[in-house]
C-alpha cells in the first residue's frame, strides 16, 4: 500500500483540482459523482445531512451547527473545503480528523476499481466520495456537508438533507456560477430538495424572488434567517469571545451569548445558525437551549476551525482572516476600522480568477502594503497586484512569499500597530 505522503501527491498532482488550476477543474454536471456514490453503494444513504452553501459565511455556518449538534450528543460528521493546513480538515467527525490510514485505505481501493472503469474524477469528487464512505464506516449519526462551489452542479449536491441552508448571495466565481446576483442565486438554490425545509440567511430584493419561487416548485417550507432573529450589538470579551444580545421579533431570544469565532460577520451567521436549529427541534431533533449555549462558544474546541478573524500574534496584534470576495473583504475592513491601532500594516495576495479591481477599491488607503502570493498556480504575481492597487491609492512593496512579507510587516510595525494578513486563504493557508 502506498503512504500518507504518495497518496496526498497522486490527489494533488494527478486529479483535477480548482483550488490550484481553478475552472479547468470545475465539472459542470454531477456523472461521475453519481458513479462514485454507485461504486461505493450509496453511502450518503447511511447517515442525516444538513447542506450548507452560500457565498460567504458557509464556513463559520457548518462549524457552528456542527459544534452544537455534538454538544447536543449526535456523532457529528463535518465535510468542509478547502482545508488551511492539512487535507484531512476537510473530513471531521466530533472534530477529530479522518486517519491518514482511511484516506490512504480509500484511495488505494479507488485507484484499484478505477483499473478497469478508467473513471477520470476530480480531486474535490474523489474527496466528497471519500468523505461520505468515511462517514459511513464510523457510523456517524448526522453530517453537515458545506457545498464546494455553487450548489446545482456541486459534487455533495446528491444528498438529500434535513434542511438545506443559504447563507447569503454575492459575487464570486462569476466565470462559473453567472455574472448577476439572480443567476447566482440561480446556482445555489439547486440545493433546495422537494419538501426540505430551506434557511436563507440573509434577504435582498435582488434574489429573494429566486428562492420563493424554487421552495415553492419543490414545496420545500422557506425562511429567511434575518427577518426572525437579529443580533443587535457584539461585544468582545477579556477571554477571547464575543458576546451577541441575539433578539425575536421584539423579544430577547439569547442574551449574552458567547461565540468562539470573532469578527463581526458572525452576526449574520448566528441567527442562520438559530433558526436551521429551531427547524430541526420542529421535526423532532433534540437539542437543549444550554447545548446551543455551549456549541457556539467552544466551535473552535469542538471542531478546529481556523482563520476567521483569527488573532495570532499581539504587540503589534496580527490576525488572518480567509475573507476572500468583494462581500468577505468589506465585513473585513469594517471590523479592521472597529479594531484599535497606531499604524495598519496589510499582507495581502490574491489568485487571478477575483474581482481584484472590486476588492482593491474596498481597501483602506491608510496602510502600508506588503503585496505577496501564495505557492499555487492560480496567484496573482505580486508586482501585477501592486501595479493594480497602486490605481486605488494603495502603496507598498512587493515580497515573492507570504513568510517574508509578514516577517518585513512585523519589523516594520510598533507594539501598537495592527498586522492583517489576507485576500486569499491560500495566503492565511501558509501562516497558520
Amino acid at each position: 500500500m502506498n503512504s500518507y505522503q504518495e497518496t496526498l501527491d497522486y490527489l494533488y498532482s494527478q486529479l483535477p483540482m480548482f483550488q490550484r488550476t481553478g475552472p479547468a477543474a470545475y465539472k459542470n454536471n454531477l456523472d461521475n459523482t453519481n458513479l462514485l456514490d454507485e461504486l461505493y453503494n450509496h453511502p450518503h444513504r447511511a447517515f442525516k445531512t444538513i447542506h450548507v452553501a452560500g457565498t460567504n459565511g458557509k464556513g463559520s455556518v457548518s462549524h457552528m451547527l456542527a459544534s452544537v449538534l455534538q454538544e447536543a450528543g449526535y456523532k457529528t460528521g463535518l465535510y468542509t473545503s478547502p482545508h488551511l493546513k492539512d487535507f484531512r480538515e476537510r473530513i471531521k467527525i466530533n472534530g477529530q480528523m479522518i486517519p491518514e490510514q482511511q484516506v490512504t485505505e480509500f484511495v488505494s481501493d479507488f485507484r484499484q476499481k478505477n483499473e478497469s472503469l478508467r473513471m477520470e474524477p476530480s480531486f474535490f469528487e474523489l474527496t466528497v466520495a471519500m468523505a461520505f464512505d468515511y462517514f459511513r464506516k464510523e457510523q456517524v449519526e448526522v453530517a453537515v456537508i458545506e457545498v464546494g462551489l455553487g450548489g446545482r452542479l456541486d459534487s455533495t449536491n446528491i444528498i438529500t438533507p434535513e434542511v438545506s441552508v443559504i447563507t447569503n448571495i454575492s459575487f464570486d466565481h462569476t466565470g462559473l456560477l453567472g455574472d448577476t446576483l439572480e443567476k447566482i442565486a440561480g446556482e445555489k438554490a439547486g440545493i433546495i430538495k422537494p419538501g426540505t425545509p430551506v434557511v436563507v440567511g440573509e434577504t435582498s430584493p435582488e434574489y429573494d424572488f429566486v428562492f420563493k419561487r424554487v421552495a415553492a416548485e419543490k414545496q420545500a417550507p422557506l425562511t429567511f434567517a434575518d427577518q426572525i432573529y437579529t443580533a443587535g450589538y457584539s461585544m468582545l470579551l477579556p477571554e477571547g469571545k464575543q458576546m451577541l444580545h441575539i433578539r425575536k421579533g421584539e423579544e430577547m431570544a439569547f442574551d449574552n451569548l458567547k461565540v468562539e469565532l470573532l469578527g463581526i460577520y458572525q452576526r449574520m451567521n448566528v441567527p442562520t445558525v438559530l433558526q436551521t436549529i429551531a427547524v430541526l427541534q420542529g421535526n423532532g431533533w433534540l437539542i437543549t437551549r444550554e447545548q446551543i449555549y455551549n456549541g457556539l462558544s467552544h466551535v473552535i474546541k469542538n471542531t478546529g476551525l481556523m482563520g476567521r478573524w483569527q488573532i495570532i500574534g499581539h504587540n503589534p496584534m496580527v490576525v488572518c482572516d480567509t475573507g476572500h470576495n468583494p462581500a468577505g473583504i468589506k465585513l473585513v475592513v469594517e471590523q479592521i476600522k472597529n479594531t484599535p491601532w497606531k499604524q495598519l500594516h496589510i499582507v495581502m495576495g490574491m489568485v487571478n480568477d477575483k474581482d481584484q479591481d472590486e476588492v482593491l477599491s474596498l481597501l483602506p488607503p491608510n496602510a502600508t502594503y506588503y503585496f505577496t502570493r501564495a505557492r499555487i498556480p492560480r496567484a496573482t504575481l505580486p508586482e501585477e497586484l501592486l501595479a493594480k492597487a497602486s490605481r486605488f491609492g494603495l502603496h507598498g512593496k512587493c515580497y515573492q512569499t507570504v513568510p517574508e512579507a509578514l516577517a518585513e510587516a512585523r519589523a516594520n510595525s510598533g507594539i501598537q500597530d495592527l498586522i492583517f494578513v489576507g485576500g486569499s486563504t491560500f495566503v492565511v493557508a501558509e501562516i497558520l
